[in-house]
């Protein structure tokens, strides 16, 4: 088992190492070379910018038992058909149950800022700490049902 992080503008990298770092996991961290990042635990591998390119290059890493956090529900989707195991920054996982209904909410919310002449949505709410303890209890629960 390997973590894999869409670490572009990802908030948890930080929570993800420190986790692996205990438990001996493999960390590799995917970003375009607009976001450049270093790391003393992580595998750093820096994608050449592009539409998707970073999604398509940790789609290539991923294999059966891996876990993927990302915030991208295209790319949760797809690891989930590789038998990988997917994370939000938030710390829901996805999960072949929920995943068509989260791409759905997507795709008509999608829409309905499209019908408004809207393209973006607000920004998102600050991080808090509550946020980044959800997120690891969430990482650590989900690493031991990997390693059930």
């Amino acid at each position: 088992m390997k973590i894999l992080v869409d670490a572009d503008a990802c908030p948890v990298i930080r929570i993800v190492e420190t986790i692996a770092r205990e438990q001996n996991i493999p960390v590799v961290l995917l970003c375009d070379t607009n976001h450049v990042l270093s790391s003393d635990y992580s595998e750093v591998k820096v994608i050449g910018a592009g539409a998707d390119a970073v999604d398509f290059a940790l789609l290539n890493q991923c294999s059966k038992g891996d876990i993927v956090v990302t915030q991208d529900y295209g790319v949760a989707a797809m690891i989930l058909g590789k038998g990988a195991y997917g994370i939000h920054q938030s710390g829901k996982w996805y999960t072949n149950e929920n995943i068509d209904q989260m791409l759905m909410e997507r795709h008509l919310a999608k829409k309905a800022r499209m019908g408004k002449g809207k393209h973006h949505l607000k920004d998102p709410a600050k991080r808090t700490e509550e946020d980044d303890r959800r997120f690891e209890e969430s990482l650590r629960k989900l690493i031991e049902k990997v390693w059930r």
